[in-house]
């Protein structure tokens, strides 16, 4: 069963085409901390995590010094996991290097199906892979790019969530609407 707070997100934002920067770089962050959780822990602290790092601002978490390190761990509205928390820091500089290189995240991660989502056709959850050749290939050249904690299904997850894939099971409600606001 949903929480109120997952249905929302469901409904409102998880499998939506994604293009703005800025959210896509926190839902990389948020996935990546998602990381041995349940995705409703992480939704349940994403305004605290907003809080915490800057409402995701890139330039000003790759400046983040021990002492802001000492602060995160101490917040407990985050997760106080100091491989993800320095991961979030590294992943910040790779980020900006990204971007710097390929112009956007936006860009360069859609620049892997052409502009246009993929779309599956399942009809039930076990069906769902947990990853993919495409997930794969992303993976691997963010770990090349120096990003930590983007593991193939880590990266697949992150796929749907900014609607890179379309995994929304046929009879789902929402699978027609993605396009719309």
């Amino acid at each position: 069963m949903k929480t109120a707070g997952e249905r929302a997100y469901h409904d409102a934002e998880w499998g939506r085409p994604q293009h703005d920067d800025r959210v896509l770089f926190e839902m990389l962050i948020l996935e990546g901390a998602q990381a041995g959780l349940s995705w409703s822990t992480i939704l349940a602290k994403r305004e605290s995590y907003r809080r915490a790092f800057d409402g995701f601002d890139a330039r000003k978490i790759a400046a983040y010094t021990d002492a802001d390190r000492e602060r995160l761990m101490a917040d407990a509205g985050i997760v106080r996991n100091r491989l993800k928390i320095n991961a979030t820091i590294l992943n910040a500089q790779a980020y900006l290097r990204l971007c710097e290189e390929e112009g956007s995240l936006d860009a360069w991660l859609w620049r892997h199906v052409g502009g246009q989502p993929v779309v599956n056709h399942w009809t039930e959850m076990k069906q769902i892979p947990a990853r993919t050749e495409l997930s794969d290939a992303i993976s691997k050249a963010l770990l090349k790019r120096g990003f930590k904690f983007v593991g193939s299904t880590i990266i697949y997850a992150y796929l749907q969530a900014v609607g890179v894939v379309n995994d929304h099971l046929i009879g789902c409600p929402v699978r027609g609407n993605l396009n719309r606001p």
